[in-house]
């Protein structure tokens, strides 16, 4: 198998530069306590978002190093060439952990699907050991990638509960419903879906209004989502926001009641996570990792077929109806909301489940 794409292919040059740059590194693996290494991926001072913000809580336990034992990269954040970095970390000694998230399918990445997959089969089968973000993310990741010939752990992306927390006071319900849809949108129904649920909880006679929340990333997406603001008559209910930071989320879920996270098979979003942490029950598709991470007491799924093949969404009547429940009893399903992100998604218990791992992998 390859490991990598066309995409890469054509930056042989680099790669090949890249390759003769470790080559000339004098390095050992050392002893002792873990220390790891993330592929520099941190670097630059950018917006931290997505796959990289669990490299925010593992960064706080073990810091960069640049004489690591441990290798750790993330399969939705990977530095460039990653292949060439693995095989030679694995040479020196180190070992590698693969954080695995989603893989590639065609009902999301269609023709492209192999594309995504190739570098991410190459990485799992060089990994010493797999953490799985969900149990969907292992389901696909064995029929997509292959299974793993390593030991594998399951632990779902945390929240900083800390931090990520109810606001002490409340939105107040007698103003109105407060929906969020947050995250970065790739695909259309996860901001048309919301839109269409808001109108048809309008009709309903109830009050709600919306805040977008994050890039949205599919072709057309700005000029689509404002004509459909247009189309439903939500100019006035309906706030668009840009992509956010960690400190501006927490801000976000507090000033809300629910997060609608209409995404089909997503397979571990941290921001329905840091939802719960917050007090909000999150209204989703019941897909991918979702019935995972919201469960009984986390909020509502409404039901969708499972297809590899082929997305799909639930009706917005559907999804009002599920908010209109939600909404109906907020402050006991708020309450529920907070308890299970602490009884599940501590971040104080993922990292030490890595410490866990990594201890074992340096006996």
């Amino acid at each position: 198998m390859l490991g990598f794409t066309i995409r890469e292919l054509l930056s042989i040059p680099e790669r090949l530069r890249f390759r003769r740059t470790l080559a000339t590194r004098s390095f050992r693996a050392p002893a002792g306590q873990p220390m790891l290494c993330y592929g520099d991926v941190m670097a630059g001072g950018e917006l931290v978002a997505g796959g990289k913000v669990k490299l925010l809580h593992l960064g706080e336990r073990w810091p960069e190093a640049e004489h690591f034992n441990i290798l750790y990269l993330v399969s939705s954040a990977p530095p460039r060439f990653a292949s060439e970095l693995v095989r030679w970390a694995k040479r020196c000694g180190v070992k590698f952990v693969w954080n695995q998230n989603g893989v590639g399918f065609p009902a999301w990445s269609g023709w492209r699907t192999w594309e995504k997959n190739l570098p991410m089969a190459a990485l799992l089968r060089l990994a010493d050991h797999v953490v799985y973000q969900s149990e969907f993310c292992r389901e696909s990741a064995n029929r997509w990638l292959g299974k793993a010939h390593c030991p594998a752990t399951v632990l779902i992306n945390p929240a900083n509960t800390a931090i990520f927390k109810p606001a002490a006071t409340p939105p107040n319900l007698r103003e109105g419903w407060r929906l969020l849809a947050a995250g970065t949108h790739y695909q259309p129904f996860r901001v048309l879906g919301a839109l269409e649920a808001l109108r048809t909880l309008l009709d309903a006679g109830h009050r709600a209004s919306l805040t977008v929340a994050g890039e949205m990333r599919w072709p057309g997406a700005d000029a689509e989502v404002h004509a459909a603001i247009t189309r439903l008559r939500l100019a006035e209910l309906v706030t668009l926001r840009p992509a956010f930071t960690q400190d501006e989320a927490v801000r976000l879920y507090q000033s809300a009641h629910i997060l609608l996270h209409l995404k089909y098979n997503d397979p571990c979003p941290t921001v329905a996570v840091e939802a719960l942490a917050c007090g909000l029950p999150v209204v989703a598709s019941h897909s991918g990792g979702m019935p995972e991470i919201v469960g009984d007491e986390g909020g509502e799924l409404v039901h969708v077929p499972h297809d590899w093949w082929n997305a799909s969404f639930p009706p917005p009547r559907r999804i009002a109806a599920a908010v209109a429940r939600v909404m109906g009893e907020w402050p006991q399903r708020s309450t529920a909301a907070r308890a299970r992100a602490e009884r599940l998604f501590r971040k104080e218990a993922w990292v030490e489940a890595h410490a866990q791992i990594f201890e074992s992998l340096l006996k």
